[in-house]
């Protein structure tokens, strides 16, 4: 019999944050199958929180290198996935974004003659090998008398990942750029849907379980049949518990943590949370809508023996962090000095030397 207290931790260690397994963002980002990235300082914090002695400038490098690519996979938003990974997973989720997208493509004016000119513009412009920050596309586009306001260059730059076209490139400065993604991985075989679903599952559940079809079907941005029928062939693999009337999946050799001690400073939109739709094992309900906003913002957690016990915020001014806390409850001293340890591991990953805390 395992508990809510149960899912937490054992959550915190599937998702490598507790326990680390991998020494590269490749090897990480390819256990979890993709890790939501739109905030991309915050996305390389929860790709180096799961890494052992991992810096920002580690988790860039393999971004600039093309070990790991940022594009827009699944529920419509950015996402990092393995390099091994990007054409399977496009070919499996790109489709229904791409439906769920032509009535908003529709109001902006953007018709498949405009799509497919943009597309080519696009190609042109980072032909043969060129890594373009997303204004420097716009003004190529602009250019060519393509409408770019109302976010019209949004869906535009999006379409082009959804179809294969671009994906990130190499870091500009503090900038992000596009490139094209056949220039940054070599075209592979691909899988066949049933396959693809079958690997998507065995990710999801192999790195974040305990979980429920209902959670796998939210993370993936699969219907519920499909994540019905990719479920059903791995539930082999796994073992069905039922707590509070919800089934959850995890795998059949269950090993508990023998600790569940911990405190954590978690990045905003963490798989940690984000992968579930039910979230009550980490966070109480009457505390969710302050982490999570009516618009789906997911702000930074302090996560304590698997709870969430408040939120955090970071500025950096030159040379020195300050983290603020926004608590849930009153912590001890021992719970705020450990906060404190944490986020002067938090100035490490980042170059910082001078860490303040403010409670």
């Amino acid at each position: 019999m395992i508990s809510l207290t149960d899912i937490a931790a054992l959550r915190l260690f599937n998702q490598q944050i507790t326990t680390k397994k991998f020494t590269s963002a490749k090897e990480l980002v390819t256990w979890m199958g993709a890790m939501q990235a739109q905030d991309f300082p915050m996305a390389k914090l929860a790709v180096g929180t799961r890494l052992p002695n991992a810096t920002d400038k580690m988790i860039e490098a393999a971004l600039d290198k093309g070990e790991i690519l940022r594009t827009h996979l699944m529920r419509p938003t950015w996402h990092f996935v393995s390099a091994d990974d990007i054409y399977w997973m496009l070919e499996l989720t790109a489709p229904q974004i791409i439906a769920s997208m032509k009535f908003r493509e529709k109001s902006l004016g953007l018709t498949n003659a405009i799509l497919a000119k943009s597309a080519r513009v696009i190609e042109k412009a980072l032909t043969p090998d060129n890594h373009l920050t997303r204004d420097e596309l716009v003004a190529e586009l602009t250019k060519a008398k393509i409408r770019t306001d109302e976010n019209r260059s949004s869906h535009l730059l999006m379409r082009a990942e959804l179809e294969g076209l671009i994906c990130s490139g190499k870091t500009n400065g503090k900038k992000q750029t596009y490139a094209l993604l056949e220039k940054r991985v070599a075209k592979k075989k691909t899988l066949d849907r049933e396959k693809s679903m079958a690997v998507l599952a065995q990710r999801y559940f192999s790195s974040r379980a305990p979980a429920t079809v209902q959670d796998f079907s939210w993370w993936s941005g699969l219907s519920m049949t499909d994540a019905r029928n990719a479920l059903e062939t791995i539930n082999s693999k796994l073992v069905a518990k039922t707590i509070n009337g919800n089934t959850y999946w995890l795998s059949n050799s269950l090993s508990l943590p023998q600790k569940y001690d911990s405190i954590f400073l978690l990045p905003a939109y963490d798989e940690f949370l984000i992968s579930y739709a039910d979230r009550s094992a980490s966070i109480d309900k009457k505390h969710q809508t302050i982490s999570v906003s009516a618009n789906g913002i997911f702000r930074p957690p302090i996560v304590i023996d698997g709870r969430v016990t408040g939120l955090w915020k970071r500025t950096i001014e030159k040379k020195n962090l300050l983290v603020e806390t926004n608590f849930f409850r009153a912590h001890s001293k021992q719970e705020k000095y450990s906060i404190q340890q944490t986020a002067e591991e938090l100035g490490r990953f980042l170059g910082i030397k001078e860490v303040h805390c403010k409670f």
